[in-house]
């Protein structure tokens, strides 16, 4: 048998659970909306060359989503956080800023890799894009 106070931490612990896989379910879903997205710039090309593509289309999509949570949630938390030991304090980078740099990067260059095996027509189309959202997701510190 359970204290009231054990069961409404259970009970928040639950919900706190329930959250965490809905987020992740969306997650996943604006992922396989991405990799859509992407396949169909490459509805044109043979099917065996789109499974050599799949990696890169995977990881794009994956990076992508990342991205915009990474930028939500610096948005919302900002970019340093009080840090102590012992009786030190001091501001400091958070995490969430090295792991936004590197993805960023990590994007850029898969889509770069992407693009260049567009044909002609579509890849300005879709570089144009590729700035676009380096250009809205730029944050400044």
């Amino acid at each position: 048998k359970f204290s009231k106070i054990e069961g409404v931490q259970m009970r928040s612990k639950v919900e706190q659970l329930k959250e965490q896989f809905e987020k992740d379910l969306d997650k996943e879903k604006n992922i396989k909306q991405e990799i859509n997205r992407i396949k169909k710039l490459y509805k044109e090309f043979p099917k065996e060359k789109i499974k050599v593509l799949e990696g890169l289309i995977n990881e794009a999509a994956f990076i992508k989503i990342s991205l915009e949570e990474l930028r939500e949630n610096l948005l919302k938390n900002g970019f340093t956080e009080v840090f102590e030991q012992g009786e030190q304090r001091f501001n400091r980078e958070r995490p969430e800023v090295k792991i936004y740099t590197t993805f960023i990067q990590r994007y850029s260059n898969v889509m770069k890799q992407l693009i260049d095996l567009l044909p002609v027509e579509v890849k300005k189309e879709e570089a144009d894009e590729l700035l676009e959202f380096l250009n809205r997701n730029k944050i400044k510190k």
